[in-house]
């Protein structure tokens, strides 16, 4: 542990926190202060009993932080967008909540890859996008999302669907949602069959996750509102506080036959009980195919939900798994699964 916070190795980011006797504080593995001699440090699996032993977060790294976690605020302007999408939020606005504009900008230019306006006209399209689809009336949803011209709704609708309101029931969209759990931030995709991505924000296969799920379902990806996703946020919440052992949320996974039967047999895998990569092969009734089932476990994009993180080495050893290897640790305590 002391080599891989020497390294700063982010692959142990919420394995361990360092706590250093001289200075009485804790840290991240990542933090750029200067590591002190091995003989001063003792370490934590957890924030709370480095605290209950008298040590203080760190300032630099600030372990009690998630570095991706959306701002209490933000969510709030988000939560209200979500249940009023006709709003529309000004700079003014923003520094009436004690927001400076420029720091809420920078937020969405990193985590959505556009400014907060940008983000709330996205978000109101989305509104009429559906809108239109169940067959109410241009004019009427344009008024009706703030739009003084149907011109203006015509550019500000195409430039986000890529055709224009009239021709709305030829198009499809999958919605997008940052979602805040114990572990981290996730990013859930959903239709309207239900959610077909859920995977933890920091991912190096995110961005080609969505571009598959866009060819998939023919749709753009677009930030936006979904039924499936106050279904799955509850049942994440009662999963984390240990009171669901089963998901009844809608899935809609993007992958081969092959891959969706080998993501229904990690889904038949019970709460608490892991397996391998050999004995699901068996259960898919090819002994032999324990490589391609190890590569469509790698590929599946609906975490937690699609249990992967059940499946370990037939020596008991915690294999890969796309979220780090950390959480997969973090959720198997949880589930107190017994390791074989």
């Amino acid at each position: 542990m002391y080599q891989a916070s020497f390294r700063k190795d982010p692959e142990f980011e919420g394995v361990f926190w360092m706590a250093v006797k001289t200075t009485g504080i804790f840290c991240r593995p990542t933090c750029t202060a200067r590591k002190p001699k091995p003989e001063n440090v003792e370490f934590f699996d957890n924030t709370k009993h480095a605290i209950l032993k008298g040590y203080r977060p760190c300032k630099v790294c600030k372990p009690l932080e998630n570095p991706d976690e959306t701002p209490i605020e933000i969510q709030k302007l988000m939560n209200e967008l979500s249940d009023n999408p006709e709003l529309k939020f000004k700079d003014a606005d923003l520094m009436i909540r004690n927001l400076q504009p420029a720091t809420v900008k920078r937020w969405f230019l990193k985590y959505h890859g556009m400014t907060f306006h940008a983000f709330q006209r996205t978000f109101k399209i989305n509104a009429a996008f559906k809108k239109l689809q169940q067959g109410d009336n241009v004019l009427d949803v344009a008024l009706e999302n703030g739009y003084e011209s149907l011109s203006g709704f015509n550019d500000s609708f195409k430039s986000i669907i890529g055709t224009s309101p009239r021709n709305a029931k030829l198009e499809k969209v999958v919605d997008l949602k940052r979602i805040e759990t114990p572990l981290g931030t996730m990013i859930a995709c959903a239709n309207e069959a239900g959610i077909c991505l859920l995977e933890y924000s920091d991912r190096k296969s995110l961005a080609k996750e969505l571009e598959d799920i866009s060819k998939y379902f023919q749709a753009n990806v677009i930030t936006g509102d979904n039924p499936h996703f106050k279904t799955l946020e509850k049942e994440l919440t009662e999963y984390f506080e240990g009171k669901r052992l089963d998901f009844t949320v809608p899935l809609a996974p993007v992958g081969t036959d092959f891959q969706k039967n080998v993501w229904k047999i990690l889904a038949s895998i019970p709460y608490g009980i892991t397996t391998s990569y050999q004995q699901q092969a068996q259960m898919l009734g090819n002994p032999k195919a324990v490589r391609a089932v190890a590569n469509a476990n790698g590929l599946n994009k609906i975490s937690i939900i699609i249990p992967c993180h059940r499946v370990i080495g037939t020596n008991g050893t915690l294999t890969g798994y796309g979220g780090g290897i950390w959480r997969k640790q973090k959720l198997l305590e949880l589930e107190k699964a017994i390791l074989f």
